[in-house]
């Protein structure tokens, strides 16, 4: 399997996203702006503002090639003398929507390749709703739990508790929402990773784990959209946003990769809501719905 079958699917899920997302929305369009990465390569990064449901989202595929930066070098442990190339591929979203009964999502799925032969699949698609509502969290980890129970019996736990861990704010000590599977450097044939499975077996997970994405938010998007919401909740969802940024700024991963590899800013800034608050030492009311949604923003929550 070469690298750019890989790609032609990761193309082909960014259009069939953007299809069905424009459509259960009925309003927004996705514009797409393509683009050249410095070092070979490039991408698509399609944005939606203002529609009907949603205020901002993304969907960007990128492939994009060079020389490993020094960095990336020492964090994956390779000899700094030696010429070590990359090549990288995949998909990545984030939908931040007007109401705050619709919650935020992100999903993103990747392949990335050394010129030494080694490769791996990673990713991840979590939830965060403003108000944490437990039919939906128990629904979403549902239909994750089967999407991996269909190629290995250990995944959803061992990914579930990855997305805890990863997706966790320890300066606030919260989970940035309800979870749901993460994962990386899934290696073909390698034991140690608790699967060994071929190259094609976890290519076929990580294309279902995409393909799942449009069926799971568009049904959140239909059940939540015409829900009535006051001004204090609102607020609510600008004070949670802020937490969104929060993470995606001091701990995500792939915001930091991006960055210190001189990706391209705007696409990988692309996941920030237009808009986000914070309001200093703000504790919620006891009992009220924000502090039960607080409540639950925490690791080890069996929602299955």
């Amino acid at each position: 399997m070469e690298v750019e079958e890989i790609e032609s699917f990761f193309k082909t899920l960014q259009d069939r996203i953007c299809h069905a997302l424009e459509a259960e929305d009925g309003l927004g369009q996705f514009k797409e702006d393509a683009w050249e990465h410095h070092s070979g390569g490039g991408g698509r990064t399609r944005l939606l503002q203002g529609g009907n449901v949603i205020e901002k989202g993304g969907v960007n595929f990128s492939s994009v090639q060079g020389e490993v930066h020094p960095r990336l070098r020492a964090q994956m442990e390779l000899n700094a003398t030696d010429d070590y190339h990359f090549k990288a591929t995949g998909v990545s979203i984030v939908m931040h929507p007007h109401s705050p009964r619709v919650p935020i999502i992100h999903m993103n799925v990747r392949y990335f390749e050394l010129s030494n032969g080694t490769c791996w699949f990673g990713g991840g698609i979590d939830l965060t709703p403003h108000y944490v509502v437990e039919e939906d969290a128990k629904r979403f980890h549902r239909e994750l739990k089967a999407v991996c129970d269909r190629h290995h019996a250990d995944f959803y736990p061992r990914f579930k508790n990855w997305a805890d861990e990863y997706f966790y704010i320890p300066h606030r000590n919260e989970t940035r929402g309800v979870g749901g599977i993460f994962f990386d450097y899934l290696k073909p044939d390698q034991p140690g990773n608790g699967q060994n499975l071929s190259k094609e077996a976890l290519f076929d997970f990580v294309k279902e784990v995409g393909e799942n994405f449009a069926p799971l938010y568009t049904y959140f998007m239909r059940k939540h959209r015409e829900e009535s919401y006051a001004q204090q909740e609102k607020q609510w969802q600008y004070l949670r946003r802020g937490r969104y940024v929060e993470f995606n700024l001091v701990w995500d991963r792939g915001t930091k990769f991006g960055l210190e590899t001189n990706g391209r800013t705007e696409s990988i800034l692309m996941s920030l809501p237009p808009q986000a608050r914070w309001e200093y030492d703000f504790i919620p009311e006891e009992n009220s719905p924000e502090a039960q949604t607080l409540a639950q923003l925490r690791k080890g929550i069996d929602w299955v």
